[in-house]
């Protein structure tokens, strides 16, 4: 740079301080900067501000010695989107810049109103090529985070500082597209050059003078157009009427037009606000005297909470009524009543299942509409399939009732097993044919819009070796190999009453999900295991049970620390340890104890050895840190397998000096499982509101439960950790990230998961081609289609003879499942409230002993008080709680503790749930209690 550029640059500092942000250029300065000063000049946008920030970028900037830093930061302008700004400093003509000076003084006069009358997301849009990419990001987020007056002041914010000379103008037509009364205000014709500055810095012109006027118009009262407006709605008191996407109408014409529609459309381009628009229309086409009735179906909980806020909000405002119920409801409500009294109701399709098949809905003619939210699960036996059935068998059965209206939405309608176009429209069709929908609606008219406001990732793939030498798995797999020959001894003892050749597996090795299966197996026979000493049965099976346990532990910490740290896996297994010290600690499980505190030190030792560190850590930790460099706002969906690795993927980001700022949440699934309880609903939802208002926030962690359905605030970064499944979830879970320029990650140290991957983006090729074709047949040839499926369908389900199990009487019995005691005989056993188990007569209360409970708690008649544990020496295994059933004290059992024999034949059987479980079920009566 010469002496003379760099007195230009000092000369016309002022009009790069006005402009320019520049932590949006540093990433492209680092050749230039010491990482103090960058972080310098991030501090000082923090603390003081952009200006401010450019100032100290400008004095680093100008105190440079080396040769090419003019050029870098040129280039670095151009990068990063300021052509306006490169151009006036390529060519040191800042006439341009000047120009805008007159429109930034009349938004800065005018920004009372904007922030107050605007709705930044509608216009952002048509404004985005004005700004820089982060600034959009950011003005969405603060919409998102903080509402949209705050979002409408960093969108002037942003203005203020473009360096783009058309912003006025594509300002003036994004508000005149709106139909915004805030247009007359802003001028941008030629006469806009009479505009005196000192007449808007002059006091008595009030802004209060001027007057704006808004009136609700019908067909326009809808939520928003954001792509993630659901997440916005449901964080707002009021709503705003705005105008729908044309890509948004014409998703929904078909349904508008009574037709019975799959909706097949990416997430985030708002197909729950397509779903009100189809909704809104319905109710209001039914003449005075009559009513429509929704029905909303959603799979998850936390989906159908979503939906039910939404509708809500929207709709009671319209004066129709809304109401939900879910699994976690409907016990407590009468079902019938709310759908009679409701306009729409939101449901988990389970509820309407049950009240189809015990006659308290009689038909499904109640309904005028019913929508499915991901509806792509419409197969087998999902209850979207068994809802479907009663339709289809109405329909196929010749009735004269009504049927609904049916509208399917799904980011992904999938393909199955397909590997060809011919078997992908094939099981496509079955789909349609499972919801008798005659229409596939996808944008095809619109493309472009929806690009603007869905971004597809960019997709990486990132191969990483494993550990070269695990000395951690070489300790643990010693271990497993000693607990290994101890259960091989067992078997040898029984001789010729061997459980056979179950002991052997092909190919075992340890620290695989395959060694895991081979366990249960094991497991699962063992307990069901018969011997003509009931004791020695006994004692062999409770030994074979611990050895198994111990072994799956072991498994376990292998997965963990291949995943994760080792210090994770030994954590894990610590835990275990003290938990197995705290419980019965029979001789068996000392001398299994014993011999993992005798290699502890050195499990600890190898724990702590930096050489051991975990390659895709490594990895893992480059990725964040290179993203959040890049755009320090950047936030992050990171999704893993199993619960275990979430929990420790969160410490070792919190415990990582370079990561700790991520301050991580995480949200796994409702379900249990042997390790771990499941998140509670109420958890879910703090976790979800945290990352979606907390800036701090910037990652979470997340299982399968994140990838469908759920409204997340807008992530530019997924990164899926060794994570991956069929072309829907992956669609999904990619569709995670919303925002434009967003990244997704597939990292992984096994080939073949980044094989199945391109398999899976292949898979969505082939189904958006066959979309294609079969949107091309004439819709008489796909409706004939469809009904010879249909048909065929029904016949065979109509030919199923489905055995109906003989109940049980008095010939079985309960053993416990560890140590083969006996509990109670079957014919025991009442029913309390239609799901709860528990056993009369003082003979069972010898069989249990009972330890107050850690969480206490009160539902509906019940008063949790105490676990309920086997009470044969050292087995102290759970078999339930007791409780407090209105004036009763009861125990309440769970099948799976259990065995259950059949007295005559010895045969034993393991049931997971009881609905497995055929027997004759006699329902607790108070007054055989009182006897």
């Amino acid at each position: 740079m010469t002496a003379e550029e760099r007195r230009n640059l000092h000369t016309f500092r002022d009009y790069v301080r006005k402009t320019l942000d520049p932590t949006y250029i540093l990433s492209y300065m680092t050749p230039w900067f010491k990482e103090d000063e960058i972080q310098y000049i991030q501090a000082e946008k923090n603390n003081k501000g952009t200006m401010e920030a450019a100032s100290l970028f400008l004095d680093y900037l100008l105190g440079l010695k080396e040769e090419g830093w003019f050029r870098g930061f040129l280039d670095a302008l151009k990068q990063s989107g300021y052509t306006g700004l490169y151009e006036a400093c390529e060519n040191w003509d800042f006439q341009k810049i000047e120009k805008l000076e007159e429109h930034r003084l009349l938004l800065k006069r005018l920004q009372p109103e904007f922030k107050t009358r605007i709705n930044p997301t509608d216009i952002l849009p048509e404004i985005s090529h004005c700004l820089i990419n982060q600034e959009c990001e950011e003005i969405r987020q603060v919409c998102s985070n903080k509402g949209m007056m705050a979002g409408a002041e960093k969108m002037v914010e942003c203005l203020l500082r473009s360096d783009k000379e058309n912003w006025p103008k594509a300002l003036k037509l994004a508000l005149e597209k709106e139909e915004s009364n805030f247009s007359e205000l802003w001028h941008v014709e030629e006469g806009a050059k009479d505009v005196k500055s000192e007449d808007l810095e002059n006091d008595e012109i009030e802004t209060s003078e001027v007057q704006i006027y808004y009136q609700e118009e019908p067909e326009s009262q809808n939520l928003s157009q954001s792509s993630c407006l659901p997440a916005e709605v449901s964080h707002t008191n009021s709503f705003s009427p705005l105008k729908t996407r044309n890509y948004q109408l014409e998703l929904a014409l078909p349904a508008m037009n009574g037709k019975n529609t799959v909706i097949c459309a990416p997430t985030g381009c708002g197909k729950t606000f397509v779903s009100v628009l189809i909704c809104e229309h319905h109710l209001k086409k039914f003449p005075q005297g009559q009513r429509g009735k929704v029905v909303f179906f959603a799979v998850q909980i936390p989906v159908y909470e979503q939906q039910k806020s939404v509708f809500s909000k929207y709709f009671e405002r319209l004066g129709y009524r809304v109401a939900g119920i879910s699994g976690t409801t409907a016990e407590q409500v009468p079902v019938r009543q709310i759908v009679e009294n409701n306009d729409i109701i939101i449901l988990t399709p389970q509820i309407l299942v049950n009240n189809l098949k015990n006659g308290t809905i009689p038909s499904l003619s109640l309904f005028t509409l019913m929508i499915f939210d991901e509806c792509h699960n419409t197969s087998k036996q999902h209850p979207y399939n068994k809802i479907m059935f009663h339709y289809l068998d109405q329909k196929l059965g010749g009735s004269s009732d009504p049927l609904p209206q049916v509208i399917g939405l799904t980011a992904s309608i999938g393909v199955g097993d397909a590997k060809n176009m011919i078997e992908a429209m094939a099981y496509i069709c079955k789909i349609c044919a499972s919801l008798d929908a005659s229409v596939i609606a996808t944008v095809k008219d619109n493309l472009e819009e929806l690009e603007e406001v869905v971004y597809k990732p960019q997709k990486f793939f990132r191969k990483v070796e494993t550990r070269i030498i695990n000395k951690f798995k070489y300790i643990i797999s010693q271990l497993m190999m000693e607990v290994e020959r101890k259960a091989q001894r067992v078997f040898e003892e029984l001789g010729t009453q061997s459980l056979g050749n179950l002991f052997q597996i092909q190919n075992r090795e340890f620290g695989t999900q395959k060694y895991e299966q081979w366990i249960i197996a094991v497991q699962k026979e063992c307990v069901v295991f018969r011997m003509s000493d009931r004791n020695e049965e006994s004692r062999i099976c409770k030994t074979l049970f611990l050895y198994t346990s111990h072994l799956r532990k072991y498994n376990d910490a292998l997965l963990i620390s291949e995943h994760a740290r080792i210090k994770d896996a030994l954590d894990y297994l610590k835990a275990f340890f003290n938990n197995v010290r705290a419980a019965g600690f029979d001789e068996i499980e000392q001398a299994l104890t014993q011999r993992f505190e005798e290699k502890l030190k050195e499990l600890e030792l190898v724990s702590m050895d930096p050489s051991n560190e975990n390659p895709k850590l490594k990895e893992l930790c480059f990725i964040l840190q290179e993203e959040y460099h890049l755009n320090p706002e950047t936030r992050t969906i990171l999704f893993v397998k199993t619960r275990a690795l979430v929990d420790a993927l969160k410490k070792w980001i919190e415990e990582n000096s370079k990561l700790s700022f991520l301050k991580p949440g995480i949200l796994t699934g409702r379900g249990k499982t042997s390790q771990q309880i499941g998140m509670t609903l109420p958890a879910q939802k703090s976790v979800l509101d945290t990352f979606r208002s907390n800036g701090d926030n910037k990652i979470l962690i997340a299982t399968s439960v994140a990838d469908e359905g759920i409204d997340i605030a807008q992530c530019n970064l997924v990164i899926l950790y060794e994570y991956v499944g069929n072309v829907i979830k992956m669609i999904q879970t990619r569709g995670r990230g919303r925002a434009k320029g967003s990244k997704c990650f597939l990292v992984t140290s096994n080939a073949d998961i980044i094989e199945k991957e391109k398999i899976n983006i292949y898979k969505e090729k082939l189904m958006n081609d066959s979309i294609l074709s079969l949107q091309e047949l004439d819709e008489a040839v796909f409706k004939e289609k469809l009904c010879v499926i249909q048909n065929q369908e029904k016949f065979i389900r109509d030919n199923q003879e489905i055995p109906k199990p003989e109940p049980d009487k008095e010939n079985t019995k309960l053993l416990c499942k560890k140590c083969k005691a006996f509990a109670c005989y079957t014919v025991d056993i009442r029913v309390v409230e239609e799901s709860h188990y528990t056993v009369i007569g003082n003979a069972f209360k010898e069989c249990f002993v009972s330890k107050p409970h850690p969480k206490p708690k009160t539902f509906e008649n019940f008063e949790k008080r105490a676990k309920i544990f086997c009470a044969r020496e050292n087995c102290n295994y759970d078999w339930g709680i007791h409780v407090k059933y209105r004036t009763f004290e009861i125990p309440v059992i769970k099948i799976e503790s259990f065995v259950v024999e059949d007295i005559a034949t010895g045969n034993q059987t393991l049931y997971a749930k009881w609905k497995d479980f055929h027997f004759k079920r006699v329902t607790f009566d108070a007054a055989e209690m009182s006897k």
